[in-house]
């Protein structure tokens, strides 16, 4: 019972981790509307994979990793910001998907791009590491952490992030059909403003 009330804790942080809409949201749903459910959950995929990491670290309490990402929150950050502001303008002067039909490129290696891409996003966010941290400091059982109870806490952070992903992209999914391809190409615009506009927060954050 025990390992039960540890997992549903974790899958827990792990939902209210991912649930606030951010760049990550936006860009999920950006995917989502642009090329269809399978980039979206590629993009929701390593964005749970990287909560799972930082869970890990956070109920490891691997000081070093965690002193390094927090010393180096700067530099992070700004390469966070420009990864974003990138994405955000490329969105912006990309042709409209009825133009840009003729990509040839195959939806495997899109699928792989959108996860490392946003696996490496959720991993230059030093705040992600510092809210796990906060919430296994109240939540978390005392005692030392064996290996059972690690592999519990990642895999309850990385379900609870998933969930919430797969929720997103299933109900941009059924939207996705309900629109007409101008409505969709204005969202996607917007969706480009937006990451563009975080990208620049970042940045911002940076220097």
């Amino acid at each position: 019972m025990a390992g039960a009330g540890l997992f549903l804790t974790a899958a827990g942080v792990g939902l209210a981790v991912a649930a606030p809409v951010g760049p990550m949201g936006m860009l999920c749903i950006r995917r989502t509307l642009t090329e269809g459910p399978r980039a979206g959950l590629a993009i929701g995929f390593g964005i749970a994979s990287g909560d799972a990491l930082y869970g890990l670290v956070a109920a490891l309490g691997m000081v070093s990793i965690s002193q390094f990402m927090l010393a180096y929150d700067r530099p992070l950050h700004f390469v966070a910001g420009l990864f974003l502001l990138y994405i955000g303008v490329r969105t912006l002067m990309q042709k409209p998907a009825a133009e840009n039909a003729s990509s040839t490129e195959a939806p495997s290696a899109g699928a792989a791009r959108a996860y490392a891409s946003s696996l490496l996003l959720t991993l230059t966010n030093p705040q992600t590491i510092i809210m796990f941290a906060a919430l296994f400091a109240t939540l978390a059982p005392r005692g030392p952490f064996s290996t059972s109870v690690a592999l519990t806490t990642v895999s309850g952070v990385f379900c609870g992030s998933i969930a919430w992903w797969c929720f997103l992209v299933t109900a941009v999914s059924g939207a996705r059909h309900a629109l007409g391809t101008r409505m969709r190409q204005l969202i996607d615009r917007m969706a480009g403003l937006a990451l563009a506009a975080f990208g620049v927060a970042e940045i911002r954050r940076a220097v």
